[in-house]
Protein backbone atom coordinates (compact mmCIF):
# COMPACT_ATOMS: atom_id res chain seq x y z
CA UNK A 1 0.00 0.00 0.00
CA UNK A 2 1.17 3.17 -0.78
CA UNK A 3 0.71 6.47 1.14
CA UNK A 4 1.59 9.85 0.80
CA UNK A 5 3.23 11.35 3.68
CA UNK A 6 4.12 14.90 4.44
CA UNK A 7 4.50 15.07 0.68
CA UNK A 8 6.57 11.75 0.36
CA UNK A 9 5.51 9.05 -1.04
CA UNK A 10 6.09 5.88 1.22
CA UNK A 11 5.55 1.49 1.59
CA UNK A 12 3.51 0.11 4.09
CA UNK A 13 1.81 -3.04 4.08
CA UNK A 14 -1.77 -3.47 3.06
CA UNK A 15 -4.52 -2.64 6.27
CA UNK A 16 -1.99 -0.77 8.66
CA UNK A 17 -4.19 0.72 11.07
CA UNK A 18 -3.19 3.91 11.97
CA UNK A 19 -1.29 3.26 15.41
CA UNK A 20 0.55 0.82 13.98
CA UNK A 21 1.40 3.55 11.15
CA UNK A 22 2.41 5.88 14.21
CA UNK A 23 4.60 3.10 15.78
CA UNK A 24 6.46 2.00 12.76
CA UNK A 25 7.36 6.18 12.28
CA UNK A 26 8.91 6.50 15.58
CA UNK A 27 5.91 8.54 16.61
CA UNK A 28 3.71 6.48 19.17
CA UNK A 29 2.58 8.10 22.41
CA UNK A 30 3.90 11.47 21.15
CA UNK A 31 1.39 14.25 20.79
CA UNK A 32 0.82 14.55 17.06
CA UNK A 33 -1.71 16.66 15.18
CA UNK A 34 -2.80 14.61 11.71
CA UNK A 35 -4.75 15.70 8.76
CA UNK A 36 -5.98 12.57 6.54
CA UNK A 37 -6.96 13.56 3.16
CA UNK A 38 -7.43 16.96 4.02
CA UNK A 39 -9.30 16.39 7.19
CA UNK A 40 -8.46 16.95 10.59
CA UNK A 41 -8.29 14.38 12.58
CA UNK A 42 -9.10 14.32 16.52
CA UNK A 43 -6.93 11.88 18.96
CA UNK A 44 -9.82 10.03 19.44
CA UNK A 45 -10.58 8.97 15.84
CA UNK A 46 -6.98 7.49 15.43
CA UNK A 47 -7.38 3.80 15.91
CA UNK A 48 -10.76 3.53 13.74
CA UNK A 49 -9.21 5.27 10.74
CA UNK A 50 -8.79 3.19 8.31
CA UNK A 51 -6.14 3.95 5.34
CA UNK A 52 -6.37 3.15 1.77
CA UNK A 53 -3.38 2.89 -0.81
CA UNK A 54 -3.02 6.59 -2.35
CA UNK A 55 -4.47 8.02 0.82
CA UNK A 56 -2.39 11.09 1.82
CA UNK A 57 -1.25 12.34 5.62
CA UNK A 58 0.23 15.30 6.69
CA UNK A 59 1.74 14.38 10.43
CA UNK A 60 3.30 17.46 12.38
CA UNK A 61 4.36 16.64 15.93
CA UNK A 62 3.63 18.98 18.72
CA UNK A 63 6.70 20.30 20.87
CA UNK A 64 6.64 22.74 23.52
CA UNK A 65 9.52 25.21 24.17
CA UNK A 66 9.86 28.70 24.72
Amino acid sequence: MNLIINGDAREFESGIPLPDLLKSLGLEGMPVVIEHNREALAPSEFPNRELKDGDSLEIITIAAGG
